[in-house]
């Protein structure tokens, strides 16, 4: 066991604060990784305030990470010391079931991911998160980086391009389709890029004012003001694909009713409250409104090739870790443009 430092929430209503934890050993197929960047997700906010429940503590969140390999086991094949590294929301699954080897999506085993923290080993240990110095990973949950980019630019797309490239590319977005975006956050601002990189006509649909030279600049083609109901109804039935990536409580209908025929919307956001749906919404032009989530280490991996092909990543903040609980109190309050990200070297100095 090697000793980590780290930051922690003993509890879901103290704040995060600098904690010493261990780390296992590598084995044979592991690779240890020295963190460089971990983005802040709000479902980081979430979990250490126990907003979904079942949290564990103490808990060292973190899902987007990025780093150097300092050590592979006698079985690694993938990675050498001196690779940068990526690890996401998941560091092991069952590896047996249909969704884990036919389908390649590890995210959805059926005897449940490992998640990076906040979830158990096979062993029961805890998993700890990117909030710290190091981690040791599996090497078939470890991603390649490209040294192209920017490598704290890049820690977002562990989880915030990965949940909104997803869904992109399940429903086969391309040229000719008209797009929409609900919401310009974290997530928001990448569903945009990879929308707009991916041939489509894009509309965002935001709240803000402010946002409308940031939506342009990112790729949006049009920006719709949805304060203004009378905004909407000239695009009524015009869509074919549309990402809701708003996690604050918002009426669904009002979107679903600007799909064409057969158009679907997904909803990647993650509101407190259920929603409710008029039949009718979906009823009108046998409309479609689904959910996804993060993909798979494959279509992950697949991710970070396609951005580093066309330089995608996110608009950062780069913070020291000591700012993280403000960093909170700031996401919270949506004044971020659009992630922040840890600067791990700051926990070292």
């Amino acid at each position: 066991m090697s000793n980590t430092r780290g930051y922690a929430a003993e509890s879901s209503t103290t704040p995060l604060q600098p904690w010493s934890f261990n780390r296992r050993e590598p084995g044979p197929s592991d690779v240890k990784i020295d963190i460089l960047y971990c983005g802040v997700c709000h479902s980081d906010i979430h979990q250490a305030r126990d907003e979904w429940g079942g949290s564990i503590f103490p808990m060292v969140p973190g899902h987007e990470i990025v780093g150097r390999v300092t050590h592979v086991g006698s079985a690694v094949t993938k990675f050498a010391v001196g690779d940068l590294a990526g690890v996401g929301v998941l560091v092991d699954s069952c590896r047996e079931c249909h969704n884990c080897t036919v389908e390649k999506q590890e995210q959805f085993c059926e005897r449940g991911a490992v998640q990076t923290y906040n979830s158990r080993f096979k062993d029961g240990s805890p998993t700890y998160g990117g909030y710290s110095e190091n981690i040791v990973v599996d090497e078939a949950y470890t991603l390649k980086i490209s040294p192209k980019l920017d490598l704290a630019a890049v820690a977002p797309l562990l989880c915030a391009g990965i949940t909104t490239y997803s869904p992109l590319r399940h429903w086969k977005v391309g040229p000719g389709q008209k797009v929409g975006v609900v919401g310009l956050g974290g997530l928001g601002h990448m569903a945009l890029k990879f929308a707009h990189s991916l041939g489509a006509h894009v509309t965002q649909f935001t709240t803000s004012p402010g946002k409308e030279d940031d939506a342009k600049r990112l790729g949006a083609d049009e920006v719709v003001l949805t304060r203004d109901p009378e905004a909407l109804k000239s695009l009524a039935s015009t869509f074919d694909f549309i990402i809701d990536t708003v996690s604050a409580p918002h009426d669904l209908n009002l979107y679903l009713g600007l799909l064409r025929l057969n158009g679907v919307m997904v909803t990647v956001g993650v509101p407190p409250e259920p929603a409710a749906i008029q039949p009718f919404a979906l009823l009108i032009n046998r409309r479609s409104l689904a959910g996804s989530g993060v993909g798979g280490i494959e279509e992950t991996q697949e991710m970070l090739d396609y951005c580093a092909e066309h330089n995608i990543v996110a608009d950062i903040e780069l913070i020291p870790i000591q700012k993280i609980n403000e960093a909170y109190d700031r996401v919270l309050k949506s004044d971020v443009k659009y992630r922040f990200v840890i600067d791990i070297a700051s926990l070292k100095g």
